[in-house]
């Protein structure tokens, strides 16, 4: 565990949610299975990996951290507590555990001064993916170029992405998402940052919702950010190509896409190729940097957001 010991103990304090470590990118050998993430004034530490046949063994491992953790907090927090999680994922299961301290309720995290609502002691999403920062970032600066922009979120979970594009100046986006309690947290999100208006949250299945997307067309930006296996949603193996195919007709000319895979068995070739027999009237951009933390040692694994655009006549 010495990268990660060693991350803790050079980590400053974090004014904003963002991951201290990724051993899942490959690059700190041993620690593959370990990330470290901040939601100030919360620490949540996860182990993708099956438990120790001894469990004293788990124990003593999470007792070497805390002791850490607990080191590091009293240097660049003196006098405060310490409030850290657990998170054991394996095979589609997790179990969490509070460690230390408590988290607030509600718990409003901020990233690049915009609010967010996250819930860290449930689920294994916590209602912000800190891998898509910069696709936030993206956003946000496209609708600074472009006020008034006309922003399709697809996918939209807590959308993260309509905050963003509100926040840059954009005039409406519309947000769809299956998950009615995502959805309800999304709008929860626009209200902490006083950005209610110009957002619409529809909670529905996107593959029977085409005519009521295609009627609040077209769009200057389409955000495309699907689950990459979610039975009864969308499998990017099978459900990607009949998106693609609608896309040309939601846009303006001129309009982009930003399409997102997080998929580790499928490379950027997968989104390319289906572009180019689904979507041939798209052209590829280019495809956005993602924060330095998650660097991997093979970037076709890590998360992948690449941005076409419909060219104009």
């Amino acid at each position: 565990m010495k990268a990660l010991l060693d991350a803790i103990a050079a980590m400053p304090r974090p004014t904003g949610a963002v991951r201290i470590f990724h051993g899942r990118g490959g690059l700190h050998p041993g620690c593959e299975p370990w990330t470290l993430d901040a939601w100030p004034p919360v620490w949540v530490l996860t182990c993708f990996r099956a438990p120790a046949d001894d469990p004293a063994e788990d124990e003593a491992e999470l007792a070497t951290i805390g002791a850490a953790l607990a080191a590091r907090w009293a240097e660049i927090a003196p006098g405060e507590p310490l409030d850290w999680v657990f998170q054991r994922r394996h095979e589609g299961r997790s179990e969490t555990r509070l460690m230390a301290g408590a988290v607030p309720e509600p718990h409003v995290v901020e990233e690049d001064g915009l609010k967010f609502l996250v819930h860290v002691l449930r689920g294994q999403n916590h209602g912000l993916f800190l891998d898509m920062a910069e696709g936030r970032r993206w956003v946000r600066e496209q609708a600074r170029r472009q006020p008034g922009l006309k922003m399709l979120n697809l996918f939209a979970y807590t959308c993260g992405f309509s905050v963003a594009a509100l926040a840059g100046g954009a005039g409406r986006v519309v947000n769809l998402d299956m998950s009615r309690g995502a959805i309800s947290i999304g709008q929860q999100n626009h209200r902490l940052n006083a950005l209610d208006a110009g957002a619409t949250f529809l909670p529905h299945d996107l593959f029977t919702t085409w005519g009521k997307i295609g009627r609040g067309g077209p769009y200057d930006l389409i955000v495309v950010d699907p689950p990459s296996y979610q039975k009864g949603s969308f499998v990017a193996t099978k459900d990607y190509a009949r998106l693609l195919r609608r896309l040309p007709d939601l846009l303006m000319p001129g309009g982009q896409v930003l399409l997102c895979l997080n998929a580790p068995e499928l490379g950027s070739a997968f989104l390319h190729d289906a572009m180019r027999e689904h979507a041939p009237e798209l052209a590829f951009v280019r495809r956005l940097d993602n924060p330095p933390v998650f660097a991997d040692v093979d970037p076709e694994r890590a998360l992948k957001v690449l941005v076409y655009v419909l060219p104009r006549p």
